[in-house]
């Protein structure tokens, strides 16, 4: 399935990706599926991101000091997001149209402008008990049909005014329980098999080189606006997918 040229993309893809998330902290599935997109179908990207993903994020969601509260607090929006992979994958792994990449264009665009208008929401704390659920099963729908997880858990994570370790550590289990989910679909439909494992295990090196080189440019540079050309390379990539629909 993999010759030596689609070898070297994902390398190059998981690099990338690796080097974003050093700086900004998040982004790692995001930029590798729509990197890898470009040149094979969403639900092949999302099966290779499954290992690296959920290496660099397990300690991120077990390390920090609220792990029990954070369950309780969000647990309705995990089983939401499950439910919603669940019942919203087959959209990604029966695509043969390209409707999936065509979502995922969609799906990538929309965060990108969220994040460069950045419009600082708040969620009331009353509000939790109706909307977590909501929101996590709107998530879940959209992952399991594009493959990536962002819209719009990620916003409404961060409208809960957490303390900032607080807001990583949550991050970090909402991608966690998404990824784990994905890979059990992606695995009942043949997609993460054998081969696939073992390249999405050998791309944990790139993706850590990368977080590795993005953590030494953090100290050095700006964050905020290596933010900005991030949410910019996002907008970019998910008109491109987004296009498709009219070629």
């Amino acid at each position: 399935m993999f010759d030596t040229s689609m070898l070297a993309v994902t390398g190059l893809a998981f690099l990338l990706a690796g080097f974003v998330k050093g700086v900004i902290g998040m982004g790692l599935p995001t930029v590798a599926v729509a990197v890898l997109t470009l040149t094979m179908p969403p639900a092949l990207a999302a099966a290779l991101y499954v290992l690296p993903a959920v290496a660099t994020n397990v300690w991120q969601s077990v390390a920090g000091p609220s792990l029990i509260r954070l369950l309780r607090r969000l647990g309705t929006m995990f089983a939401g997001v499950i439910l919603g992979i669940w019942f919203g994958a087959g959209m990604l792994t029966a695509d043969t149209n390209g409707h999936a990449a065509v979502a995922l264009g969609v799906a990538l665009a929309a965060y990108a402008t969220f994040g460069l208008l950045s419009p600082g929401l708040s969620v009331p704390r009353e509000w939790e008990g109706w909307l977590s659920p909501l929101v996590g099963l709107c998530t879940g729908l959209i992952t399991g049909a594009t493959g990536i997880f962002i819209i719009p858990a990620v916003p409404y994570v961060q409208a809960l005014q957490m303390e900032r370790e607080e807001l990583i550590q949550a991050l970090g289990l909402s991608f966690l329980v998404a990824t784990a989910t994905l890979a059990v679909v992606l695995t009942r439909a043949g997609i993460l098999g054998a081969e696939v494992a073992a390249i999405s295990l050998v791309a944990i090196v790139p993706a850590a080189i990368g977080m590795y080189l993005g953590q030494i440019f953090r100290t050095r540079a700006s964050p905020e606006m290596f933010r900005r050309c991030f949410f910019l390379g996002m907008l970019a990539l998910g008109l491109n997918l987004a296009s498709r629909a009219f070629r």
